[in-house]
């Protein structure tokens, strides 16, 4: 990653990034722990985290901002607003100030929505081409390691000061990122106007998937793996519990694990990119997580153990990959509807999943649900592996 931390563009946004996500990191566990300290109720800190997902169903919108405007603007106004944001939490008081805490996280996944779409384009313009692998394997080091140290953070932080200081660090950090696009020279020309209509200006990065055959065979297998990666959320749990006869505690156990091979996966996912194409390195990402799963089947805590650092190595391959593939296969015009309608898609795949396995584990033994996981992802794997045109690259 020398040539890209090089760049005193890639300096600025990965710093101002990095800032950025452990306010968010620390304040995602945080809001739930405040919700819970307030109400007692653990369906009502659950709701925090279901109400920062659903913006994610309307990121075609934000994609469409996205490519009607310039991206180093819009993330500057979004960064500062959502900094703004933020700050009601400082209003909260009592349990009759929940719908504060609902409110802001509700934001902040709309927020994030434009966010992802602005940054992904942004890159696609911002660095070389040749660096852009480099760049989002970078960012996913960045999440890798703040995934281990923000919730931590968070909770050490909000039980010292309470959430209200979690929510000034926050803002701060959205202002240093928004200080930090401000510093950024990049010539963005303005968006050409448009004559379609908005629902069809909308799907415009739906139907770019579907006619490029190298994004179409991408998401088909994305699909496929979403469909079983959410069982994941609730097979840990089974895991600890019923393999390893171990307690809840001990899933922070496997999560920091996971998150070491995360930070190994996204060190080597730029490297391996390069030689085998960026399709073919998610398509290797999805066999990792294949041959990770069954290991979890086994009532074997160096098993675990090796199945989640291989799963964690994985991850970042597929997502490299796939942010990489879409911002090299797709026209600058059309960067922010492309990345919003494969998050989008990929996402709701996720979240079907994660209630699909939360209803089989009550029925079935989760190590049939985990050796049905292994061959999703395999086949899944394989279907990129053998497609020729997952082996060229941009």
């Amino acid at each position: 990653m020398r040539r890209l931390l090089a760049l005193r563009n890639a300096q600025l946004y990965l710093a101002g990034a990095s800032l950025s996500l452990f306010g968010d990191t620390a304040l995602f566990l945080a809001a739930g722990v405040w919700v819970k300290s307030l109400t007692g109720s653990n369906s009502a800190a659950g709701l925090s985290f279901f109400l920062l997902g659903i913006p994610t169903l309307f990121a075609p919108a934000s994609g469409y901002l996205v490519d009607r405007v310039r991206r180093r603007p819009l993330l500057l106004f979004v960064n500062v607003a959502a900094g703004a944001m933020v700050l009601l939490l400082l209003l909260v008081r009592t349990r009759e100030d929940l719908w504060l805490i609902y409110l802001v996280m509700f934001l902040y996944g709309a927020a994030y929505t434009v966010i992802n779409a602005a940054q992904s384009a942004l890159f696609s313009v911002m660095l070389p081409r040749e660096l852009l692998g480099e760049n989002n394997a970078a960012m996913q080091v960045i999440g890798q390691a703040l995934y281990l140290i923000g919730p931590v953070a968070g909770a050490a932080l909000f039980a010292w000061r309470g959430g209200t200081f979690i929510a000034i660090v926050d803002a701060l950090t959205f202002f240093a990122a928004a200080s930090a696009v401000g510093l950024l020279r990049v010539a963005e020309r303005a968006p050409e106007p448009t004559r379609a209509r908005i629902g069809a200006a909308i799907l415009a990065g739906a139907r770019h998937i579907v006619r490029t055959i190298r994004l179409r065979q991408l998401v088909l297998a994305g699909i496929l793996a979403s469909l079983v990666f959410g069982f994941g959320e609730t097979l840990i749990f089974a895991v600890v519990d019923q393999g390893l006869h171990r307690p809840p505690a001990f899933l922070g156990v496997l999560i920091g694990v996971l998150g070491v091979g995360g930070i190994v996966g996204a060190l080597t996912a730029a490297r391996v990119m390069d030689a085998v194409g960026e399709g073919s390195v998610s398509g290797w990402g999805l066999v990792i997580g294949a041959i990770a799963s069954p290991f979890l089947a086994v009532s074997s805590l160096s098993a675990a153990l090796c199945g989640v650092f291989l799963f964690g190595i994985g991850l970042p391959w597929i997502i490299v990959g796939t942010n990489t593939l879409v911002q090299r296969a797709t026209p600058p015009e059309l960067q922010g509807r492309v990345a919003s309608a494969v998050g989008t898609v990929l996402g709701t795949s996720q979240l079907l999943s994660i209630g699909t396995g939360a209803l089989l584990i009550t029925a079935i033994d989760y190590r049939f649900l985990v050796l049905a996981m292994a061959a999703v992802l395999g086949a899944a794997g394989a279907y990129l592996l053998t497609r020729s045109e997952q082996r060229l690259r941009i």
